[in-house]
Order: structure tokens, then C-alpha cells, then sequence
């Protein structure tokens, strides 16, 4: 059974998040939240790993939307070709913050998955425990949102509890960082140099639009 991990949204504990990182280490999956929705996540480099979360989500690896979580745009470049400077200035205006943008893959996106994937997501959420985690695991998280697959209206389970009693079986640790949100993040296709809106979520468009004139 999963470890139920109760973190506190503004002042992580270091032990707390030590344990995760740990777990992450080790080839562990989790489920943590975000700025937006709860998510699954693993380190990137743990290939069963990634595995396990196409499984949970009854996918093959190859169909799983995985985002990059970073810390910061810092290590953008370990997995993006190289962008415009508008692009680059919007996302350093955004993030952190509830966007996931999808930037032309370089040549460790594909060794990464053991796919032939030609873009990648990149999201930095405004998050004190997301960002601590992947501060302390010293490098990205590969990340897909936890869709319910409950016969009911909401896309997302919200409930931290709720999560644990679905998941528990089926991930190693359930961080409860309060209750999640019920939107996913604006999600923006920027591998052609320009910008077009792929699913409208959390974050505004009008601000984005206000950034680029």
C-alpha cells in the first residue's frame, strides 16, 4: 500500500520532501499536486517507472502525454531545441504558473521515453511542493495529469483522501497537499515559433494575449 504523505502547501517539511525524493530515487511513482490538478509522477530517468504511470493510466507509454515539470526555465535547454526570444520572454513571464507549453523536442526526449517523440511539455507549477520536489531530486520530473476514470462529471478527483483510496494500490506515495483544483493547465503548441492555444485551462488567455502585443 502507498504511503499517505501529508505535506503542508506553503512550508513543505524538508523530511517530508527528502521521503518523496527518495521514493523518486528509487524508481518510484507518486501522485503530488500541482497549480492546477493532482498529478502522477516519476523521475525521468526511471524508464519502469514511466511504465507503471502509462499502465495506471491505461495507456501505452508511447500515447501518454508526459510533461517535463521543472524547477525553473534553467534546464529548458537539456530537453527543447533551442526557441525564439518571444516565446522565451512569454514563458519567463508566465511561469511559474498554470501553462504547459510544447516546445520542438531535442535529442534526449526520445532516449528519455524509448519513443519517437518530436515535442515535449513543459510546465513549471506554482507550487511550494512541486517545486520542492523537484529542487531537491536535482532535476525534472516526468509528469501526466490524474484523470478520474469514475463514472461521473468530474474530469478530476480533487480530494487528496479520495485520491489515496483510488490510488493506493497502484503508485508507492499519495502526497496530501490540500484539495486540488478542477481545471488543467492552459496548454499552448509553440513548436513552429509561433503560438497556438491547444486546450484553454487555468491560465488566462487574455493576460497571454496582453503579453504578446
Amino acid at each position: 500500500m502507498a504511503i499517505f504523505l501529508q505535506v503542508h502547501p506553503d512550508n513543505p517539511n524538508p523530511r517530508h520532501i527528502r521521503t518523496i525524493v527518495d521514493c523518486l530515487l528509487s524508481g518510484g511513482v507518486i501522485i503530488y499536486p500541482t497549480d492546477t490538478v493532482y498529478a502522477l509522477g516519476c523521475s525521468l530517468t526511471q524508464v519502469k517507472a514511466l511504465d507503471r504511470m502509462s499502465q495506471i493510466r491505461g495507456e501505452k507509454k508511447e500515447k501518454t502525454s508526459f510533461s517535463v515539470v521543472c524547477h525553473d526555465l534553467k534546464q529548458l535547454s537539456d530537453y527543447a531545441r533551442p526557441i525564439g526570444n518571444d516565446i522565451f520572454k512569454l514563458m519567463k513571464r508566465v511561469l511559474p504558473g498554470p501553462y504547459t507549453f510544447i516546445l520542438e523536442a531535442n535529442n534526449n526526449v526520445p532516449k528519455i521515453y524509448h519513443s519517437k517523440k518530436k515535442s515535449v511539455g513543459i510546465r513549471v507549477p506554482d507550487n511550494k511542493i512541486a517545486s520542492a520536489i523537484v529542487l531537491e531530486l536535482g532535476s525534472p520530473l516526468a509528469s501526466t495529469s490524474l484523470r478520474t476514470d469514475l463514472d461521473d462529471e468530474q474530469e478530476y478527483i480533487i480530494d487528496p483522501e479520495l485520491i489515496y483510496e483510488r490510488y493506493d494500490r497502484q503508485v508507492d506515495i499519495v502526497v496530501d497537499g490540500g484539495f486540488g483544483d478542477t481545471i488543467g493547465s492552459t496548454i499552448l503548441d509553440c513548436t513552429d515559433d509561433h503560438v497556438t492555444l491547444v486546450r484553454e485551462g487555468k491560465g488566462e488567455i487574455k493576460n497571454l494575449l496582453t503579453i504578446l502585443d
